[in-house]
């Protein structure tokens, strides 16, 4: 099956493919400009969700978001997984690829997370080595999102936003910034939210995720299962004044909604990125 050439993601909002709203998509294709989806969900060699995926993908730029590479990982990077990634790279030809700065493996074995890397100059060498691999395997740059974590590391030394700019500045690959992330991460540990983006280069940031959190307690956790909050718009606008315009995703991956509202939430993106692409003509 052959394809629209891929043009570039726009700085528009686009919204995550779930499973559940294929057909409604297929019969009625929402107006949103494009989508994401874990590559992972299509490795087999056949079967409805590559089907699918082929149809939506004659309507859509699509971007790839992986969750299993384990990039901070001592283990070897799994290169059966590595292979299957970049066949279905070569098939689709998602404008973008992205994976987490995170580690969910050890000794072979992995675990359902995606778990934080110490800031170290140690660890941002090691993880440097292994996202030029990926690169020089896949033959495209890579974009490195900051996650959501619940436990920091005492031997930490670099500050997240310097580690993302320095591993941005050596393997040349582009950041995804996940303002959910950032701003779970700053009300669970006190951070300043703003010395983080402050530190992160405006033009390495290729895509913006945003997201809903729930909160248990005095923790917020990043559950992608509501609406975006208000809190994380007001970062959003403040974010997209600094740096300019970026493709952005409205992410949701429990308690999943009608289509209607990922919609919606694309929407109120696509207003807070219209009024920035005014502002800049």
């Amino acid at each position: 099956m052959s394809f629209p050439l891929q043009a570039p993601i726009p700085a528009q909002a686009g919204i995550g493919l779930r499973s559940h709203h294929y057909r409604e998509i297929l019969e009625e294709p929402p107006p949103v400009a494009w989508m994401e989806t874990h590559p992972e969900n299509y490795f087999g060699d056949g079967g409805a969700p590559l089907r699918m995926l082929e149809r939506i993908r004659t309507e859509y730029p699509l971007s790839f978001h992986g969750v299993g590479l384990s990039l901070g990982s001592t283990d070897p990077i799994d290169r059966a997984h590595l292979r299957k990634l970049k066949t279905l790279i070569d098939r689709f030809e998602p404008a973008f690829v992205s994976e987490h700065l995170a580690w969910s493996s050890v000794g072979g074995r992995f675990f359902n997370e995606l778990l934080p890397v110490p800031y170290t100059p140690e660890s941002l060498e090691h993880i440097c080595s292994r996202v030029e691999d990926v690169q020089d395997v896949l033959q495209r740059p890579l974009l490195i999102e900051n996650i959501t974590r619940y436990l920091t590391w005492r031997d930490s030394t670099v500050p997240e936003g310097e580690f993302m700019a320095e591993m941005a500045r050596a393997t040349g690959c582009g950041i995804l910034l996940d303002l959910n992330n950032a701003y779970v991460n700053a009300i669970n540990f006190h951070l300043d939210l703003h010395d983080f983006l402050n530190a992160i280069p405006a033009q390495a940031v290729s895509e913006i995720h945003l997201a809903g959190f729930d909160r248990f307690g005095r923790r917020l956790v990043d559950t992608h299962g509501r609406v975006v909050h208000q809190n994380v718009w007001d970062l959003y606008q403040w974010t997209i004044d600094r740096i300019g315009p970026r493709p952005t995703l409205i992410e949701w991956d429990t308690n999943l909604p009608p289509l209607t509202v990922l919609v919606a939430q694309a929407k109120q993106a696509e207003a807070l990125l219209g009024g920035c692409h005014a502002a800049a003509s």
